[in-house]
């Protein structure tokens, strides 16, 4: 958590003068059961810019912990180099489990499909990226189609997957993984991204850290393997020197390799 609040202390000292915008605390789901601080999200985008590209990005935190605000120094980087940046909050356990992170990511991305025109943007350009949990919800959001059907969209609505540090195995039984998903295993197989992997996907870029957590690089690279062998279209990123948190502290960089390599995604599959 340390290492995110120095992410969140790279925003505070950005300068104003930056060209990007930010719209803040905008509520993505607003029926009677929607949560006021969990249903919410920032939109940063290009200043003066129109029909740019937009990342939907998700954060991690184990699916228990986290907010949208750590991560402002990540829109306003992206927002800044042309790319459109929304950032969403959601439920997160032990006050709910699975799927209900999913079923929130789900919402935000149908949101922005809806709205980011209104903020300059292209619905037919939208990417989605998360980090760690975030990476894991990403993943599954693009791989088991239901979450995107239950809000009218569809993979094919998504032109990239970037997933940094990310989980695509739920194991039952690990402790780490209970509180969010329990001990059920077909559930947490269900929940697993590597599991419906099958046909093509949408194009990933799945990076981990050279220190990253323990699997996560197995995980990662058994991930690129299966999509590869279902003929998706995959890159796999090994980062020098970054560990797991900073791998997205880093990120916020324009010259950190990761950066560079996902603007260069970006810009492949962007229409």
């Amino acid at each position: 958590m340390n290492a995110l609040l120095v992410l969140a202390g790279v925003a505070l000292a950005a300068p104003p003068d930056e060209p990007f915008e930010k719209h803040a605390d905008i509520a993505y789901r607003t029926d009677t059961g929607a949560d006021k601080e969990r249903h919410t999200l920032d939109v940063y985008t290009p200043k003066g810019k129109k029909d740019f590209p937009t990342v939907l990005f998700v954060h991690g935190g184990s699916w228990k912990t986290g907010n949208k605000v750590l991560y402002a120094a990540l829109g306003q980087s992206l927002a800044a180099d042309g790319v459109g940046c929304v950032i969403c909050n959601y439920r997160l356990s032990p006050a709910v489990k699975h799927p209900a992170h999913v079923e929130d990511a789900a919402k935000a991305f149908a949101w922005t499909r809806a709205n980011i025109a209104k903020y300059g943007g292209t619905k037919d350009q939208l990417f989605l990226c998360g980090h760690s949990a975030g990476g894991h919800i990403v993943a599954l959001l693009t791989t088991d189609p239901q979450y995107l059907k239950a809000e009218k969209c569809a993979a094919a609505d998504v032109r990239g997957v970037c997933a940094l540090s990310g989980v695509y195995e739920i194991v039952a039984g690990a402790k780490v993984f209970e509180v969010a998903f329990g001990a059920d295993e077909k559930v947490c197989k269900a929940a697993s991204p590597i599991a419906h992997v099958s046909g093509k996907h949408p194009p990933f870029l799945i990076a981990y850290a050279d220190k990253d957590f323990a699997q996560l690089d197995t995980m990662a690279e058994a991930m690129h393997a299966a999509l590869k062998k279902a003929d998706s279209p995959t890159e796999l990123m090994k980062c020098k020197d970054r560990n797991h948190y900073t791998i997205i502290i880093q990120f916020v960089n324009r010259d950190d390799p990761l950066n560079k390599a996902f603007r260069a995604f970006v810009a492949k599959h962007a229409k």
